[in-house]
């Protein structure tokens, strides 16, 4: 079983190289997908002895994460290993995600599953359980944290599920994985707010989430 861990960055020079010595030890290969980052997260990811595939400019964690899903599939790994640059995904849980994976196409790490949820501001907890419910309505599956980005994918199945936009990727991949009759699993992992930079959830998003819904619906259900 190969596996390698993606982990996408953009200006994370102060906790990425942390968070791929935390990894490397659980996969056979780290890569770092920086996305057009500024202040030296590819130097530091090389340093931290990760393979760095660099952006000429941010795309946003959707296409950073296209681009090491490519990698994967282009290198013939088994497994997919998704870490957040930030250190907020605990690299230690990996082999947690990883056993789950073994018989099944989908591992998502749930903070639904234990109490790390409470420590999130209302708006993006509403957010996610917003996504989660329509994904669990549409799929035909029972999961509680599909906006998670910590995540095992099996490469095969990741050739049929690569997401066509890079907003709400998580939701797109997720519901596509259900209705192809994909196995999806949870693994509780605990995952405190991060202390720095600022979310993407606010009013404003949370206003928008019906519109940009019925888009991914639209582009999984009907278009695919």
């Amino acid at each position: 079983m190969r596996t390698v861990a993606v982990i996408p960055a953009y200006n994370e020079a102060d906790t990425v190289g942390s968070v791929i010595d935390g990894t490397a030890g659980h996969v056979d290969e780290v890569v770092v997908v920086d996305d057009g980052s500024t202040d030296g997260t590819p130097a530091v990811a090389r340093d931290h002895g990760a393979t760095v595939v660099e952006h000429t400019f941010n795309t946003g964690v959707g296409g950073a994460v296209r681009t090491g899903y490519r990698y994967a599939i282009e290198h013939g790994y088994d497994f997919v290993v998704q870490v957040d640059a930030d250190g907020q995904h605990d690299p230690g849980q990996i082999p947690d995600l990883l056993a789950a994976a073994e018989d099944c196409d989908m591992v998502v790490g749930s903070r639904y599953r234990n109490e790390s949820i409470e420590e999130y501001p209302f708006v993006r907890r509403a957010g996610i359980r917003f996504f989660t419910g329509v994904v669990n309505a549409l799929g035909g599956v029972d999961v509680t944290d599909v906006t998670s980005g910590f995540r095992v994918y099996r490469v095969s199945m990741l050739r049929n599920i690569l997401h066509k936009r890079d907003a709400h990727w998580a939701v797109e991949q997720t519901l596509d994985a259900a209705r192809q009759g994909y196995r999806i699993r949870e693994v509780s992992v605990e995952m405190p707010t991060r202390d720095t930079g600022e979310s993407q959830f606010d009013l404003g998003t949370f206003l928008l989430y019906p519109l940009r819904m019925t888009d991914v619906v639209l582009r999984v259900v009907l278009f695919r």
